[in-house]
């Protein structure tokens, strides 16, 4: 694995959106070759053919990311593929199709972009079976054996068991509370931790991953510190996790790693920058969706009575209140019986307005406000109110520690987790705020804002 805008990307989904644009890339120009009567060296080097096939390229990959194609590339049949392949290409006819009121210069030649787009449909297909079945086993070349059974190594291995496109096998395990050759998770235990060396000089491992759950006298140190030196990465099972997951383990945190580590907490200077540009593009986005939010307002108040902004108190950081705005999307005193309880699906506080506006994420543009007086964060960890803050706080250690910045429109929990009303869904929030806190930063930003855009025009995770 890759770490890429400070996330862990499997090297076969690299290797896939390098290969596929070289590709692209290869069609649209074989296309002009066989097209153009003038000479189409000179066409693509001086005369910006090259530069005006490029956002082809880019935008068929940008519609390929879209539909999920670089996430699960062995999971569709061929039928899906290749209709998923094709709207990828429509999208890049509807960009050639802006450029024609913006700028004919931008375009392609009409047929060459036809002819281009249709041995791109035929390669794609044609790579994409072949690559899910025969190449991309060629980088599932990290292969790791497993020191242990806690209950993060259970974790780690089930999740890989259901993951093979991460480029990571299970080679087996090294424990004393299962016998040898029985199966877990889809490899089996091959032997003792006493019999360390001889499985390691047996199943020849990339990387050794230490999970033990009682370490005090039983942790193999001597062993380890010369497979160590041998030149075989070891590394503890809450650091597989992390990279796995895109998730600090809770299980395995410590308050000593917080106090000493220089790791988890925000760096002071990635915090100021993201104020900065946190504040431009609330200004740019308040700007934009002005009309949209004015739009807004007007149903809201047509539609049902009650106010158009719902104010609600939120803990914000350093656990410091604020009002949140948002659009109302439910009925006037909706918790008047209830009181403070989580959103659930299909629920009937909700208005069909409301419905709507939560679906297409419209209820949360007023948060810019929010943003522009300081309070919030374009991206970062989504803001709780304060009833639920002291309750989670005393079931879950370190939720306190997610308010150590600013809280987030959008965030990292908030796309690679569904919406959840329980403490289990809380914890693994947390985890994904923790992650973010270790990393945050301007490209995680970049990474975390794309996949919202997204989520929100696939209309995924509403609630």
């Amino acid at each position: 694995m890759i770490r890429v805008f400070r996330v862990f990307v499997p090297t076969s989904i690299l290797i896939l959106l390098l290969s596929e644009l070289l590709l692209l890339t290869f069609c649209y120009v074989l296309a002009a070759y066989l097209l153009l009567e003038v000479d189409p060296s000179v066409w693509l080097l001086y005369d910006g053919g090259l530069a005006r096939i490029i956002p082809v390229v880019l935008t068929i990959l940008f519609g390929l990311h879209f539909f999920d194609l670089y996430t699960d590339i062995g999971s569709r049949s061929r039928t899906a593929l290749l209709l998923e392949i094709g709207q990828a290409i429509g999208l890049a006819f509807l960009v050639q199709a802006l450029f024609s009121y913006l700028n004919q210069g931008w375009m392609l030649p009409r047929w060459l972009m036809i002819y281009g787009s249709v041995f791109s449909m035929i390669c794609l297909l044609g790579w994409r079976m072949l690559y899910s079945r025969f190449v991309s086993r060629a980088f599932h070349a990290q292969r790791l054996l497993f020191v242990g059974w806690s209950p993060v190594v259970q974790e780690i291995s089930e999740y890989l068991e259901g993951h093979p496109g991460l480029g990571l096998t299970n080679l087996g395990y090294v424990d004393d509370t299962h016998e040898p050759g029985c199966v877990l998770n889809g490899a089996r235990v091959l032997g003792p931790v006493r019999r360390l060396r001889e499985v390691v000089e047996e199943a020849k491992p990339d990387r050794i991953v230490v999970g033990m759950s009682e370490r005090r006298s039983r942790l193999p140190v001597q062993d380890l510190l010369e497979l160590r030196f041998s030149g075989i990465p070891i590394e503890d099972a809450a650091q597989t996790y992390e990279a796995t997951r895109g998730r600090i383990c809770t299980k395995e945190l410590r308050p000593a790693q917080l106090v000493f580590s220089g790791e988890l907490g925000p760096h002071p200077g990635s915090v100021l920058l993201q104020s900065v540009y946190s504040f431009l593009i609330a200004l740019i986005g308040t700007l934009v969706t002005l009309p949209l939010m004015i739009l807004a307002a007007l149903a809201v108040k047509l539609s049902s009575s009650g106010p158009i902004l719902y104010r609600q108190p939120r803990v914000g950081r350093d656990g410091a209140p604020f009002v949140l705005y948002k659009f109302r999307s439910m009925y006037a005193d909706a918790e008047a019986r209830t009181g403070a309880i989580w959103a659930t699906k299909d629920d009937p506080r909700v208005t069909p307005l409301g419905r709507l506006l939560r679906k297409l994420r419209l209820d949360e543009l007023p948060q810019f406000f929010n943003v522009l007086r300081g309070q919030m964060s374009i991206v970062g960890p989504r803001p709780e109110r304060p009833e639920f803050v002291q309750v989670l706080s005393e079931q879950i250690p370190y939720y306190r520690q997610r308010h150590c910045v600013k809280p987030g429109i959008t965030g990292w929990a908030q796309i690679n987790h569904k919406y959840g009303d329980t403490i289990e869904d809380a914890i693994t929030k947390l985890e994904y705020d923790l992650y973010y806190i270790k990393h945050l930063s301007p490209a995680l930003d970049t990474y975390i804002l794309f996949h919202t855009l997204k989520t929100m025009l696939r209309s995924r995770g509403a609630q």
